[in-house]
């Protein structure tokens, strides 16, 4: 049986991250097993689509690189992939149920079943619409035949019929078996009152029709499994295999990563701006190749320490072993510290023509693009750091006069106009040269240093000063030395 998995998502804002993981091991694993990745969008719920999520799930794949070979923007024969699109079909389909004697229709009131719901809680149980009770409600089981004809002319839902006193068991993968009583299960519905499917009932149907082999999602559905065994076993289905994967947590505490914890703590959740207000790991700086390294490390590793993959390497390293049980907890350091490496990995030209970076560059002559990004690329963890890490190129820092106070028993002013004249001369090999001349003077090296780091940059932090100064050229690093040089007389007056 060829290998077919899909990612479902719903069109209810901007993709999670969590999500993006769940896309991504469906990726894998298709490529992997030379297979096909599938997208399907779940939008049966109309009350909660968001105009525009859509299109964001679409580009957030393409820009990781993870282009479905299905889906509502290139088709495909096992279409329509939008379940808004896919109606006629689960009538169809929940006609044949009820047939078979798996489903009925059900005709109670919403006050009929608060009451039913009251009645339970005084006696101290939970309400289920089930084996036990379904008897004693209005659906198509206690109706006669012309009664449920004249009820279904009204609204209705239809529920899967569960019966009673059997176990249900399922394996999954990464989890092992489940099992469950039916006895703690209800009738859950199927198709709602608006004639729309539930979640339930349409992934199975769509699962089974567009021939999905292995279905992957999140941890969140797996106490959902045994039901949608039920609804398999009802129409006479095989199941596919199930994998759950384990959630992505907070950076801290309990519970699973949620906006609040991105908004509390600086970071993006979502894999692309979502308007003007919700930031996203492209805009905050990562490169796509960054996010699926880091995203492949949250609740996976082959076996190995090695936690840096390119999307080639996780599509043929990548198995079903590797995938914990327990939750992945979400570190934003260590997500910018794998971006960094992808980004030490990119030559310079390639990382140069990245949108952010180009962008940033169109300020400075284009003979300066490469050097500049080369000087300080070891420096970037993020795209948008280098902003920052080039600043001192229009001007120097404000000087930290902490490091002047520390120098001023060091001859600065001394040191300044050596370096000085160094580079008025274009001393061959100026850093052989200065590092010769201090130890002659019983200068030390760090005072030589720090005061010409802080006249080219004005702090001691950056990239490489020698080739600092052969970015800012001779008259720009003369006229910083002589800057300083005054500075520190004024200081001294």
């Amino acid at each position: 049986m060829k290998t077919r998995v899909r990612f479902a998502p719903s069109p209810t804002g901007p993709l999670h991250i969590g999500g993006l993981r769940t896309a991504l091991f469906n990726y894998l694993y298709a490529r992997k097993e030379k297979g096909s990745f599938i997208l399907r969008v779940e939008d049966t719920d109309q009350n909660r689509y968001v105009d525009g999520s859509e299109d964001y799930i679409q580009k957030a794949l393409e820009w990781c690189e993870m282009h479905p070979d299905e889906g509502p923007k290139n088709g495909g024969e096992y279409g329509p992939y939008r379940q808004s699109e896919r109606k006629e079909i689960y009538d169809e389909y929940i006609k044949l149920l009820i047939e078979k004697g798996g489903a009925y229709y059900a005709f109670d009131s919403n006050s009929a079943l608060s009451d039913a719901r009251e009645t339970a809680e005084k006696d101290g149980v939970s309400f289920k619409y089930g084996a036990k009770n379904r008897m004693s409600f209005k659906n198509s089981l206690t109706l006669g035949k012309d009664d449920v004809a004249l009820a279904l002319k009204e609204e209705y839902v239809v529920r899967l019929k569960v019966k009673a006193g059997e176990t249900v068991s399922i394996y999954d993968e990464i989890r092992g078996t489940v099992q469950v009583n039916t006895d703690e299960l209800d009738d859950k519905i199927l198709v709602k009152s608006d004639g729309m499917p539930t979640y339930h009932f349409a992934n199975v149907v769509d699962d089974h029709l567009m021939e999905i082999s292995c279905v992957i999602r999140g941890e969140e559905w797996l106490p959902s499994l045994p039901l949608h065994k039920l609804i398999y076993d009802a129409y006479g289905w095989d199941t596919p295999k199930f994998m759950h994967l384990p959630l992505i947590l907070k950076p801290s505490g309990k519970g699973k990563l949620s906006k609040r914890d991105g908004d509390k703590g600086g970071f993006p959740v979502f894999p692309l701006n979502w308007g003007e207000d919700t930031p996203g790991f492209r805009e905050k700086g990562f490169l796509a190749e960054g996010m699926i390294n880091y995203l492949a490390l949250l609740g996976w590793n082959d076996g190995t320490e090695n936690e840096f993959f390119s999307l080639t390497d996780l599509e043929t390293k990548f198995s079903v072993t590797g995938i914990q049980k327990g939750g992945a907890r979400f570190d934003y350091e260590k997500a910018q510290w794998v971006n960094h490496h992808k980004i030490l990995e990119m030559n310079t030209e390639e990382l140069t023509a990245q949108g952010q970076i180009a962008k940033l560059m169109e300020n400075y002559p284009k003979e300066q693009h490469q050097p500049l990004v080369n000087l300080v690329k070891e420096r970037l963890y993020t795209l948008k750091d280098l902003e920052k890490e080039i600043a001192f190129v229009e001007k120097t820092y404000p000087y930290d006069e902490k490091v002047l106070n520390k120098l001023k028993d060091k001859n600065p002013i001394v040191i300044l106009n050596k370096i000085k004249e160094t580079i008025e001369k274009e001393t061959p090999n100026m850093k052989e040269s200065l590092m010769n001349w201090a130890k002659e003077e019983s200068i030390p090296m760090g005072a030589l240093m720090q005061s010409f780091r802080m006249a080219l940059v004005g702090q001691l932090s950056g990239p490489d000063l020698f080739e600092v100064c052969n970015v800012l050229g001779k008259e720009v690093s003369l006229n910083r030395i002589e800057n300083l040089i005054q500075h520190i007389n004024l200081r001294l007056t």
